[in-house]
């Protein structure tokens, strides 16, 4: 595998010195010209597809939903954490379509869903065996620091702004709080999903070397 020198400001790979690998994973097009994909070294020249596909082997049993009313800029953000922490799915509770710029193109990697109310989601949880976790500041809700999520959580936010709709409580088994100590009253609800997806994984994954 090589990179490119000439060039520091480039990201990833160039072409590939023959001979080239056999694989039927890689791709010939990634092979010859290179490949600049915010990918890591394990899957340089890899099909999306291939990578999809390897993905699905070692995918975590969490899910993470988020509200879209107003399509949300943070929705983005949302997936490509999650395809970082190697979440099941992105569940899109609300309207379909949503700005996927903040994913960076990660959406091509992260299966994600839509289902049109807090109803539906729960009748999925109820399918899937999800246990809705909400993630709000909410009175009642539950330190999500001392809070040991399910393995099977499915993650729930609300709008950016508003927060959980009355709707998506009425769905959620329990409603987490992250622990904040400044002056705003809330936090970026990107980054909210970030706490509250690695907050799973410190409980139930270990980092591959």
């Amino acid at each position: 595998m090589t990179s490119d020198s000439a060039d520091p400001d480039q990201v990833g790979v160039g072409p590939h010195p023959h001979p080239w690998p056999s694989d039927p994973r890689f791709d010939p097009e990634l092979l010859r010209d290179g490949d600049r994909r915010n990918v890591v070294d394990r899957y340089r020249y890899w099909t999306v597809d291939a990578i999809v596909a390897d993905l699905d082997t070692r995918r975590h049993p969490f899910a993470v939903a988020i509200e879209n009313w107003r399509h949300d800029l943070n929705i983005g953000t949302v997936v490509r954490t999650a395809n970082a922490f190697l979440a099941r799915e992105v569940v899109i509770v609300g309207n379909r379509r949503w700005n996927r710029r903040g994913a960076m193109v990660t959406d091509r990697y992260q299966h994600i869903r839509h289902v049109p109310s807090a109803t539906e989601l729960a009748a999925l949880a109820a399918d899937t065996g999800y246990e809705i976790v909400g993630i709000d500041n909410l009175p009642g809700s539950v330190p999500l620091e001392t809070y040991s999520l399910p393995v099977n959580a499915l993650l729930l936010f609300g709008q950016e702004g508003t927060g959980l709709s009355d709707a998506a409580r009425e769905v959620a088994a329990v409603t987490c709080s992250i622990a904040q100590f400044g002056s705003t009253r809330s936090i970026n609800a990107g980054v909210a999903a970030g706490i509250a997806m690695h907050a799973w994984v410190r409980t139930h994954a270990i980092a591959e070397d």
